[in-house]
């Protein structure tokens, strides 16, 4: 019999995987932290003086934007990477051929 790879039910796996994720998230925050003064200090440049409403909503719409993204895109990492995936039935195969019998 295989040996079963460690998955998101076993305690100790899960809360590694969550440490490594919430540790993605910390480096991403900083990084979304990065891009939006980056972003900003372009704007100004450009443009020069900016009224305070569009450079509040500018660096929420950027910074949530990375976060958003970052998180979403770790969920799936931690989903593949934790053999969660592999642990999910596949019901359309029998619908296929109920279908074309």
């Amino acid at each position: 019999m295989a040996e079963r790879k460690p998955d998101l039910s076993d305690p100790d796996y899960a809360r590694f995987a969550w440490a490594r994720y919430r540790r993605l998230m910390g480096w991403m925050t900083l990084a979304s932290l990065v891009t939006t003064i980056a972003a900003l200090v372009i704007l100004w440049t450009v443009h020069g003086v900016l009224p305070l409403p569009f450079v509040i909503f500018t660096a929420g719409g950027i910074f949530l934007s990375v976060l958003l993204a970052a998180a979403l895109m770790g969920l799936v990492f931690l989903s593949s990477g934790s053999g969660h995936d592999e642990h999910i039935q596949d019901y359309s195969e029998d619908d296929d051929e109920d279908r074309f019998a």
